[in-house]
């Protein structure tokens, strides 16, 4: 294992880190609030564990996956870590597991809060929170790649590691233009919600949040309201970002490279809303007897889905007094989620047609034993190791399911709640229902829960095999032999030198 470049990697993570603290720290400058101190203290702290652990420079920057998945799980928990100091610091949440649960939710852009009065928040830590979104919504590997001169073709490990979807591939020849193309059409797509927002006559502080949580698919809202509190016209503006955010960023890039009929070419996206257009139907129906007008029943229903199936997780009504078919539907997007390769969340919508799909070749095969038929998507063949990683990726994400709603069962709460719960979790989602709707919090849950949690919400937006491997005893015996290997190859160099002169 190539312990350096793992290590090297996690050096420019933490420097990037103490780089984007500056933001809530010139914040809370502008707003005159000591919280913003602490931001810089951190970034400091940040900026020094980077520069140790950047110079301890590799001999070659090779990632194997192993390395990537390592790389990507040690940079999102050290991440984490990091940056729920600053909470703890200023005293806003002085209870340390509860910082890291609110900076997990925000880097992973899950927006479950354990926090009963976010307004209570300086602005500095406000923005930080939903600055995490931002961040964490493209990827903070992505980012290295897109800024950093890491050289080799085997650096596409960290991005298929981190990356949310069956696979990742290159839109361009070299990964690094690949991941600064992806990241300017983010940086785009952001500037022109901002712009809109404030057309709409959003306050400024409100619309930087709000756009940095609609554009992570994160979920942080700065009102103890949620969003209820802005007008119809932001509400939309919002839904239809939301849901731009969960459509795969390939389509974008070959929209604005002119190639809409390769745009509008893939399956996974005209599912995505078609699947959008059918559960705001269902909705409407459903609540109409609730808000007793059609435009007042499809912006609350346009707006939930759009926030549920993106995993942004907004919200505009408490949705937790729904009927149970409403209810149920949102319950079912939790799982589905987005498109792959974009901000969102959930098992993706390319995932789950390759299954359905599966499924039907087998009935298929069952009744016509002789018939061959092959599973495709767009028009093309999926080859058989792609069909096999996504059935194995569904297996195991509901044997880690399964054992997290026992484990967060042992507290007692009841069984829609625990199953909610790790639902918004593991789909990075933030509410759920009853105990932990989405005019409630999950700061009543104890500490072993909230642990579970966290695992869940970073083995849900690393797409489960890092944080597998992560606690894989086979994996640190590596990195640990590794360590000693190399202390060998030192000493031995040493002693060369020694008897030379």
């Amino acid at each position: 294992m190539n312990r350096r470049i793992i290590l090297y990697t996690l050096g420019i993570v933490c420097r990037a880190e103490a780089g984007l603290m500056l933001l809530p720290a010139l914040c809370g400058l502008i707003y005159g609030e000591s919280e913003g101190l602490a931001y810089i203290f951190v970034a400091a702290i940040s900026f020094l564990i980077g520069a140790v652990l950047k110079s301890l420079k590799p001999e070659d920057h090779i990632f194997y996956l192993k390395e990537g998945c390592l790389a990507v799980a040690l940079a999102w928990s050290g991440m984490s870590c990091i940056g729920a100091l600053p909470y703890v610091i200023t005293g806003e949440i002085p209870y340390y597991p509860n910082a890291l649960f609110e900076t997990v939710s925000g880097f992973t852009t899950t927006g479950a809060s354990i926090l009963s009065d976010v307004e209570a928040l300086s602005h500095a830590s406000l923005l930080w929170r939903s600055f995490t979104h931002w961040v964490g919504g493209m990827g903070v590997l992505v980012f290295v790649l897109a800024i950093v001169p890491l050289s080799g073709g085997s650096n596409i490990n960290l991005m298929k590691a981190e990356s949310p979807g069956p696979s990742v591939g290159k839109l361009m020849p070299h990964l690094k233009q690949t991941a600064m193309t992806l990241y300017l059409i983010y940086i785009f797509m952001t500037v022109a919600e901002f712009i809109i927002l404030a057309i709409g006559k959003m306050p400024v502080f409100d619309n930087l949040c709000i756009t940095f949580g609609t554009a992570g698919t994160g979920g942080f809202a700065i009102r103890n309201s949620g969003c209820a509190d802005y007008t119809v016209f932001q509400q939309w503006v919002i839904t239809i970002f939301m849901i731009l955010f969960g459509v795969n960023f390939n389509t974008y890039y070959f929209l604005f490279a002119g190639d809409v009929k390769k745009a509008f070419k893939s399956e996974e996206v005209r599912t995505y809303f078609g699947i959008i257009g059918a559960a705001i139907a269902i909705i409407c129906i459903n609540t109409y007897h609730l808000y007793g007008s059609l435009s007042m029943t499809l912006t609350k229903a346009a707006f939930q889905v759009g926030s549920i199936i993106t995993t942004t997780g907004y919200a505009t009504t408490d949705f937790n007094l729904w009927p149970a078919l409403s209810k149920s539907v949102l319950v079912s997007l939790m799982f589905i989620g987005a498109c792959a390769g974009s901000t969102g969340g959930g098992i993706k919508v390319s995932r789950i047609c390759i299954v359905m799909k599966s499924f039907l070749r087998e009935v298929d095969s069952y009744i016509h034993p002789k018939s061959v038929k092959q599973v495709k998507m767009d028009g093309e063949p999926i080859e058989k190791d792609t069909v096999r990683a996504v059935n194995v990726y569904i297996s195991t994400f509901i044997l880690i399911f399964s054992i997290s709603v026992l484990l967060v069962s042992i507290e007692g709460r009841d069984f829609t709640t625990n199953f909610t719960a790790v639902a918004s979790a593991m789909n990075n989602i933030g509410p759920g229902l009853n105990e932990v709707g989405p005019m409630e919090n999950f700061g009543e849950l104890t500490t072993l829960s909230k642990f579970v949690l966290i695992v869940d919400m970073l083995a849900g937006r690393l797409e489960l095999y890092p944080i597998v491997l992560f606690f894989d005893p086979v994996i640190w015996k590596d990195f640990v032999m590794d360590s000693r290997a190399s202390r060998r190859k030192r000493l031995a160099r040493i002693r060369k030198a020694v008897r030379r002169e």
